[in-house]
């Protein structure tokens, strides 16, 4: 049942629409819009205007770019030769945080999921195949997200990226630094166990 009217009932729905906001969460943001300064929600709706005319998808590695290509792409100091496949353009933002990777990337823009009926034609795999040959790439890494949708996601592109001839890696998972092992679920663990490595 609709409790306002109007336009303010459609902020809020406008607002519930967006992934992670609840009905309560929109009606919160919506009387914050109204509550602050017209200039600061004027530069909000500007920015979202802004980003949905100038965003758009690099035609290499389909990140987000304000150009042809992203910034990734445009930086000649990193190694060609390497690429790191990633789900969506925000899981480049945590690899870089690491400094430990130089090379480029790939987002796929999702991962296989069945159940929402997304398969590899939904996402850039074409596009990925394409490129080995072309960039002359050496080492693919998948460093797809380690749940179900992520975990089919690498197989299914080792399966058809071995044939290739080049190395197919996969980031390492486990444990976090400052966890306890009585906390971890047991798959968790398991990829520890199964990533260990020798000490000294």
């Amino acid at each position: 049942m609709n409790v306002y009217e109007g336009v303010m009932q459609t902020l809020i729905d406008e607002l519930g629409r967006l992934p992670g906001i609840g009905p309560k969460s929109a009606q919160r943001i919506a009387f914050y819009l109204l509550k602050v300064d017209a200039l600061d929600a004027r530069r909000l709706a500007h920015a979202i205007e802004d980003a949905k005319d100038r965003v758009t998808w690099c035609r290499r590695c389909f990140n987000i770019s304000e150009g042809d290509l992203c910034a990734f792409c445009l930086d000649e100091r990193r190694d060609n030769h390497v690429v790191c496949v990633v789900e969506e353009p925000r899981d480049i933002v945590a690899v870089e945080r690491t400094g430990e990777y130089r090379g480029r990337y790939h987002v796929l823009q999702g991962a296989i999921s069945p159940i929402e009926g997304v398969g590899p034609e939904q996402l850039r795999v074409k596009e990925l195949l394409a490129r080995i040959p072309a960039e002359e790439i050496s080492e693919v890494i998948l460093a797809t997200n380690p749940n179900i949708e992520g975990e089919a996601t690498a197989m299914y592109l080792a399966r058809l990226l071995k044939p290739a001839g080049l190395t197919v890696t996969r980031i390492a998972s486990g444990l976090p630094v400052g966890g306890d092992l009585e906390y971890a679920d047991e798959v968790t663990l398991g990829r520890a166990l199964e990533g260990r490595r020798e000490v000294g």
